[in-house]
């Protein structure tokens, strides 16, 4: 997904369609919460002008991560769109707005979809099902995981005590 600026001119009366499935394998090695990630579809179209460019793309596609609470692998489906800009000229616009400057004179979308897809990623995933082989065990000894409902149900044995006072007193 590069293109030089001269190939974007001579597209600039054709206009320029954007659909590909990019293998983006190398974000495992750069970031330590994806396991996996299935090739990743993007679809779009990109308005030219003598002085940039502004892709407007829809990202897709699916990653594997650690289960936040067992550690058990989770697939994580994720859609994004995004617009993204660069100026072929950048003298010509304020540079205080959100613009991507070009390296020498190539446009090339794959770090830029590479660092969205690592912002799409949420500080914690769970497994639906957490009895999975492998996962983090949910009792030891003197100890267990315990749901909020459990929780919130539970009576505090330091004030067990005290139930049985009110108890007595309507009865």
């Amino acid at each position: 997904m590069k293109w030089t600026i001269s190939q974007l001119h001579q597209l600039q009366s054709k206009g320029l369609k954007i659909e590909e499935n990019l293998d983006l394998t190398d974000l495992i090695t750069s970031h330590p919460d994806i396991r996996d990630i299935d090739p990743v579809k993007v679809t779009g179209r990109a308005d030219i002008s003598s002085s940039k460019v502004t892709f407007h793309l829809h990202v897709s596609g699916s990653m594997v991560l650690p289960c936040s609470r067992t550690l058990v692998d989770v697939q994580y489906p994720f859609s994004i769109d995004t617009t993204e800009t660069f100026l072929l000229k950048p003298a010509e616009y304020d540079t205080e707005e959100d613009f991507h400057q070009l390296d020498g004179d190539v446009v090339d979308l794959v770090p830029i979809l590479k660092e969205i897809i690592i912002l799409e990623i949420p500080i914690q995933v769970f497994c639906v099902d957490e009895n999975v082989e492998g996962a983090a065990p949910q009792s030891g000894k003197d100890w267990e995981v315990v749901s909020e409902d459990d929780q919130n149900n539970k009576v505090d044995p330091r004030l067990a005590g005290l139930a049985k006072f009110f108890e007595n007193e309507e009865g």
